[in-house]
């Protein structure tokens, strides 16, 4: 059976509140950013999880290294205290987000283009038809 893992880490980024949802499954990582505005409260934070975390677009998935996690509660709370100190998000994080960033990117840009091309060929089109008007009217 697989084991999939979730994790939200909301920082503040200036000059807006932040969440990076990390996805854990079958070895490889994704990961969806969320920009939330003002600071979040914790019952904010949960009803969006609640009513979006389907919604999220996750970037494509990164392979990543799987730790079995002790569940030893003292180590638990120094980790979260750790994480709540170091803000930010981790290295295969940011790699997930970029990729994710850079295909959107390519998405929009042969988007972009095709319509520059159609906007060009409706142009020669229009011009075509003027020529055609002013040679019948002689």
């Amino acid at each position: 059976m697989d084991k999939v893992s979730g994790k939200l880490t909301v920082f503040f980024e200036e000059p807006f509140w932040v969440g990076v949802f990390e996805r854990v499954s079958e070895g490889k990582l994704s990961v969806c950013k969320v920009t939330f505005g003002a600071e979040p409260k914790d019952y904010e934070v949960y009803e969006f999880v609640l009513k979006n975390y389907y919604r999220l677009q996750f970037s494509p998935a990164v392979a990543t290294d799987v730790k079995e996690i002790g569940r030893n509660p003292k180590r638990v709370q120094r980790e979260v205290r750790k994480q709540i100190q170091n803000s930010g998000i981790g290295t295969k994080s940011q790699q997930a987000l970029k990729l994710q960033q850079e295909q959107l990117k390519i998405e929009r840009k042969t988007v972009s283009r095709e319509q520059r091309e159609a906007e060009k060929q409706r142009q020669f089109e229009l011009k075509q038809l003027k020529k055609k008007e002013k040679h019948r009217g002689r």
